[in-house]
């Protein structure tokens, strides 16, 4: 069977099983419709957060971007390893203890304040939207490669079928969605690099591959660099970026994970505070197969792409190089008129240009790997882009919903009216989503880094300080978040977009330009550090928090019993 054949099977049967799932799972309340009812088991939620959290940008575009930055890309694999462990040790105990359905139900509730729930749910929307762009662009590459249709339609299909299991499942749908797209994103992830590293290396353990010796006889790694290096390129095991850039993104990844709402109401789910640190235990070990296997991966594609292209005349381009030609993702100018592929750093010599978010996808193509692996890999893609897209879309809707109709504006709504303005609010949020897909900021990882920054920015503080900071006001807390993440939008504006001076700083992309030398993907980590010292000023020239206040932060601290538990 062609590849294609076996992209409509396998991604059929998947979506199958995905629609299955959402019809057996429906949600008949809003707390089954926001935290599936709290009785989703640690293995089940281990595994449903593992597949939330590995997005289209930890599947489809990490690997990419590790191939192409080398040493520098290890900040995306310290980064959001980092800020799982951070999460799971911090703050998943006890936000579960508090036992609220949002983050911004935490806050509201916490701060004693309406204003303080709506500046987080301007917050949480603001991530969410960010983060959903980057997926749906994801589901987008894969649809308009493997199913040959354009990224727009790839787009729309992906907006109905996530529309179809969180509207009608809402977080109970959901929980069980991303069990099974987790097993088919984790297979689709490895069947491949096991491959690959036999191929390459004799070894069958990727991780181990990567650091062995190919046919030559010589060093994957020490290979890799010498081909880099004749291309202009700089050597893959050396790093560009300044210490201070490296440790900043790293940063910013790891305290904005800790403040992701998608993953924080994960937590909720589950019986008990104990069941909270089993499942994060879980999803840590879950995670890691995938996150100790990028590098490899990104070393082999690198590999693979230097030796097919290099050099080589554009005639004797395997069909990979032509059907990815056709998404517009990959592109040969002949400047010299050879009609050889000249790939160099050098940009006024270089012919080739390559997507970062090919590199995944295009990886068993290009190693010549069986059709149905080829296919498996498009499933796992679209496994990890929608199972993340349906976690945002759950936090957008319960936002709207819970947080600003039930608590703000309509307090006395019904069960049954709040449901179904969940499921109004899922789709205006899909359609929202959708728009992003087909209208993409930038690659995968780039997008989501820069959600990370604005949940570093914003909730990291508010959520620590509201755990072990008793004496901190609402009006500290709120005017933290606003300096925070507006300074966060600021900079990415101005550096990533060039808003404010006619896109020559974007454009430029000069470090030296950046204040202090830090990166709009690294920034979040300085807006985090002014959420602080602003929300402490302004807690000491403001009122003490009530006494009740004080008294319930004191209590999510306290360990709980087994007995009680």
């Amino acid at each position: 069977m062609t590849v294609q054949t076996w992209t409509y099977l396998l991604v059929g049967i998947s979506f199958s099983i995905y629609i299955g799932i959402a019809l057996w799972s429906r949600a008949g309340s809003t707390k089954e419709f926001y935290i599936a009812g709290g009785g989703v088991s640690p293995l089940a939620n281990g595994m449903a957060t593992a597949a939330d959290w590995m997005s289209a940008a930890s599947f489809i575009s990490m690997a990419g971007i590790i191939s192409f930055m080398g040493y520098d890309g290890s900040v995306y694999l310290m980064g959001w390893t980092g800020g799982y462990v951070l999460l799971a040790l911090l703050l998943a105990p006890y936000l579960r203890k508090f036992g609220k359905f949002t983050v911004p139900d935490f806050i509201g509730e916490r701060y004693y304040s309406k204003t303080a729930r709506i500046v987080a749910v301007l917050c949480a929307l603001l991530v969410s939207f960010t983060y959903v762009a980057g997926q749906m662009r994801g589901v987008g590459v894969v649809f308009s490669r493997f199913l040959e249709v354009d990224i727009n339609t790839g787009v729309i299909i992906g907006m109905v079928i996530v529309l179809f299991y969180a509207v009608l499942g809402g977080m109970k749908g959901i929980t069980y969605t991303q069990v099974a797209q987790y097993c088919v994103l984790i297979f689709a992830f490895m069947v491949p690099a096991i491959f690959i590293s036999i191929q390459m290396t004799g070894n069958p353990i990727p991780q181990l591959g990567m650091g062995a010796k190919g046919a030559e006889g010589t060093y994957l790694l020490e290979k890799l660099d010498g081909l880099s290096a004749a291309l202009g390129f700089s050597e893959y095991t050396q790093g560009s970026k300044s210490t201070l850039d490296v440790f900043a993104i790293t940063a910013a990844l790891m305290v904005g994970t800790a403040g992701l709402p998608h993953v924080i109401v994960r937590f909720f789910t589950v019986k008990k505070v104990r069941d909270a640190r089993k499942s994060a235990g879980l999803a840590l070990l879950l995670i890691a197969i995938l996150y100790t296997t990028a590098p490899a991966v990104a070393v082999f594609a690198r590999t693979n792409l230097i030796n097919t292209v290099s050099n080589q005349p554009y005639t004797n381009m395997p069909e990979w190089f032509t059907n990815w030609e056709k998404t517009g993702l990959l592109s040969f100018v002949d400047k010299n008129k050879d009609g050889k592929i000249q790939y160099l750093a050098d940009s006024q010599q270089n012919e080739l240009t390559v997507d970062r978010d090919i590199m995944v996808l295009a990886n068993p193509e290009i190693a010549d790997l069986p059709a149905w692996v080829i296919a498996l890999v498009a499933a796992g893609g679209l496994a990890a882009a929608l199972s993340t897209a349906a976690g945002l879309l759950l936090v957008i809707s319960s936002s709207v919903s819970h947080d600003l109709i039930k608590n703000v504006f309509r307090p006395n709504i019904t069960d049954k009216q709040e449901l179904i303005a969940a499921r109004l609010a899922s789709v205006a949020a899909v359609c929202v989503a959708g728009y992003f897909g087909i209208n993409p900021p930038g690659f995968v990882a780039a997008v989501v880094a820069l959600a990370f920054g604005l949940a570093a920015a914003s909730f990291f503080p508010a959520i620590i300080m509201g755990i072990f900071y008793k004496k901190m006001n609402k009006e500290g807390a709120v005017s933290g978040m606003i300096v925070g993440v507006s300074l966060m939008i600021f900079y990415m504006l101005k550096f990533k977009f060039g808003l404010f001076d006619g896109g020559k700083t974007a454009v430029a992309g000069l470090k030296v330009q950046w204040w202090f030398g830090i990166s709009p993907e690294g920034f979040g980590f300085i807006a985090m550090w002014v959420n602080f010292i602003v929300a402490i000023v302004v807690q000491h020239f403001t009122a003490a928090v009530p006494q009740e206040i004080q008294d319930m932060v004191e209590n999510i601290r306290i360990p709980i019993s087994k007995e009680k538990e």
